[in-house]
């Protein structure tokens, strides 16, 4: 259902229905199967039930004909076994129902009570953050694929205020970076650094409160444009909000909607651009106004008009903080103080633009190929 523009665009709906029919026919034969076996119980004890029951009337019946028992006595028996049997009957039904509730509060339950390796608070909180950032030795592993190595001895510094951007071909490590420094994920060995402390001594909380960031594909909540600008701000003002806006060159498109600021975005911002929504992106890390920023290939996905709004924003919003930008584009490379060059998890080449492209290296071969597909898009002459 999430999926239906791209199910549509590929022509996939036959398959797509066959897939769900299959879904649907396995549920349904569980379905006849418990229905079946419920059928043969509830049946099987009913039928003993009545079969119980008029055992006890005939046999009953003999005994107040000998004068052995009295009808009252009878009829009494008869009520209690009644109320006995309903009773128990409820008491199944009862032991199903706690029964499904314990199945599903054991998943519950083991996920509230799991430990998280990198808990959400706890920790120092310094007073005040300048925004430095250090890689000592880094080395990574995904958890998941603990058999192939991310990061190899990464060693770098960013110093307060530094914007530097990490360039390198695709699976080379930079998204992990940003993951690192988010503290998404803590290193394998070495660590990470900010303002000199260790990110493992710091509070998660107030360590992500100093950090904005900016993806290639900002996901944003099926609520209005004003909250998911809030999202990292709770308490900011329409004021505030509005200012943001502007300074990321969303609020003209957002006043251009009928409900202005309380347009619904649709469940992953699906109603707004690409461009639209990394303004609207833009706009929540503004007005989060942390001292670190990451732009992770924040205008890769976008045209020129788009990704011109964005840059003019991006700009702004870089002002006076750290920034690290994961980037492919040249475009966003050039405003860098310093680039550094990944290859296969190691940082092979750091220097400005210019010192690298006059180098025989993998950056000069990266900027060779994109100018090689700008001119092939070029119109012949």
């Amino acid at each position: 259902i999430a999926a239906i523009r791209t199910v549509r665009s590929f022509g996939a709906e036959p398959a797509e229905q066959d897939r769900y029919a299959l879904a649907v026919g396995r549920s349904y034969d569980l379905a006849k199967r418990r229905t079946k076996t419920t059928g043969t119980f509830i049946g099987g004890a009913a039928i003993s039930a009545y079969g119980a029951m008029a055992l006890v009337l005939w046999y009953g019946g003999r005994l107040v004909l000998a004068g052995s028992m009295t009808v009252g006595a009878l009829t009494s028996f008869l009520l209690y076994t009644l109320f006995v049997a309903f009773a128990l009957g409820a008491l199944g039904d009862l032991w199903g129902d706690f029964m499904r509730a314990s199945g599903a509060g054991e998943r519950i339950f083991g996920l509230l009570d799991r430990i998280p390796s990198i808990p959400s608070e706890g920790g120092d909180r310094p007073a005040s953050a300048a925004g430095a950032l250090s890689f000592e030795g880094v080395r990574f592993t995904y958890p998941t694929r603990s058999d192939v190595p991310v990061l190899h001895g990464i060693d770098f510094s960013i110093a307060s205020g530094e914007v530097v951007a990490i360039v390198g071909p695709s699976g080379a490590g930079k998204s992990t970076l940003g993951s690192l420094v988010g503290r998404l994920y803590d290193p394998d060995a070495g660590r990470v650094t900010f303002d000199g402390r260790d990110l493992r001594d710091l509070d998660p909380a107030w360590l992500r409160a100093q950090i904005g960031v900016v993806a290639q594909e900002p996901v944003l909540f099926s609520c209005s444009i004003a909250d998911n600008i809030r999202l990292g701000t709770p308490g900011a003002s329409d004021e505030a909000v509005e200012a943001a806006a502007r300074a990321a060159n969303a609020h003209d498109f957002v006043t251009g909607f009928p409900e202005g600021y309380g347009t619904t975005v649709g469940e992953r911002g699906i109603q707004l651009s690409g461009g639209q929504k990394q303004r609207v992106a833009i706009a929540r890390a503004l007005l989060k106004n942390p001292r670190v920023l990451l732009l992770d290939e924040a205008t890769s996905a976008l045209d020129a008009e788009s990704e011109h709004l964005v840059k003019e924003a991006l700009d702004r919003l870089m002002r006076g903080r750290t920034t690290l930008v994961i980037a492919h584009r040249m475009s966003t490379v050039l405003g860098a103080d310093r680039v550094l060059v990944l290859e296969n998890g190691r940082v092979v080449q750091s220097g400005a633009h210019d010192a690298l492209v006059r180098e025989d290296g993998v950056y000069r071969r990266l900027v060779e190929r994109q100018l090689v597909a700008g001119k092939a898009l070029e119109p012949a002459s």
